[in-house]
């Protein structure tokens, strides 16, 4: 099986080194995708082998780089793609996990909570809140059995990319794919990961670091998603509201092949 992991980074220079040098023990083929990172992350970049690299200009957000990351997989013709995030919260040894339980799932995605690992830490309060009410109002609405709709680290098969058409370019993408997933009838699979947060200060951006403004943005991507299955056009949800990051108009990305 062929397969790909994608690691969005923005503003990354503190871990983007360490992630990568444990991803390559487990990948053979990685993809970083630069979401105009200001900081030092694109020269750390530069010096390591093997990478295959897209560069966004400017900062488009985080659903715009896994747009990024979906479209290379399928051109690149890989069998599964793998995403997951570099901030040190998810460990790329699961990611033999993931795809031993995509042979029989469409869509595989980490839950940090389906059972306690010895090395779970707490959840921002905040945060665990959200995503307990999120991933309810999903399962009600749209008869899945998630336990974890925020989790990043995910596999995903090729033919399942190839259903799903994101256009939400911030945080809130996750709940535009499970609606499309559940709306076109993919198999949804999750396994546990560890729960790990080491910054419990990381911020959003913008308006998105107040709760409240952070629910109501993920509502508006819920409402617009479903109203897009249900008419088949798309329905803006207001991105530009969500952080400073998200364009309306992003710009072209630069493709760099792995060396």
């Amino acid at each position: 099986m062929k397969f790909l992991t994608a690691i969005p980074v923005f503003n990354e220079e503190r871990h983007v080194e360490a992630v990568l040098r444990e991803v390559k023990r487990f990948s053979p083929e990685i993809l970083v995708v630069n979401d105009g990172s200001a900081d030092g992350t694109a020269q750390l970049l530069a010096r390591q082998e093997g990478l295959r690299i897209i560069t966004h200009p400017q900062n488009r957000g985080y659903g715009a780089a896994l747009s990024s990351a979906f479209a290379y997989a399928q051109a690149q013709d890989f069998d599964v793609l793998v995403s997951m995030d570099c901030d040190g919260q998810h460990e790329p040894s699961r990611i033999a996990v993931l795809l031993e339980a995509i042979h029989d799932a469409d869509i595989v995605s980490g839950s940090r909570y389906l059972r306690l690992f010895r090395q779970n830490n707490h959840a921002p309060q905040d945060r665990k809140e959200i995503n307990r009410r999120i991933t309810t109002e999903l399962n009600e609405r749209w008869g899945l059995h998630l336990t974890d709709a925020f989790c990043g680290f995910k596999a995903y098969r090729r033919e399942a990319l190839a259903r799903l058409h994101i256009t939400e370019p911030g945080w809130g993408m996750p709940l535009q794919l499970w609606v499309q997933a559940a709306y076109r009838g993919l198999r949804i699979k999750e396994v546990a990961v560890p729960r790990v947060y080491l910054d419990h200060n990381r911020a959003f951006g913008g308006v998105l670091d107040d709760a409240d403004q952070r629910l109501a943005y993920y509502h508006r991507v819920l409402a617009a998603a479903e109203a897009e299955c249900a008419t088949g056009e798309k329905v803006p949800a207001q991105p530009a509201l969500c952080s400073p990051c998200c364009l309306l108009d992003p710009p072209s990305s630069v493709v760099h092949p792995g060396s």
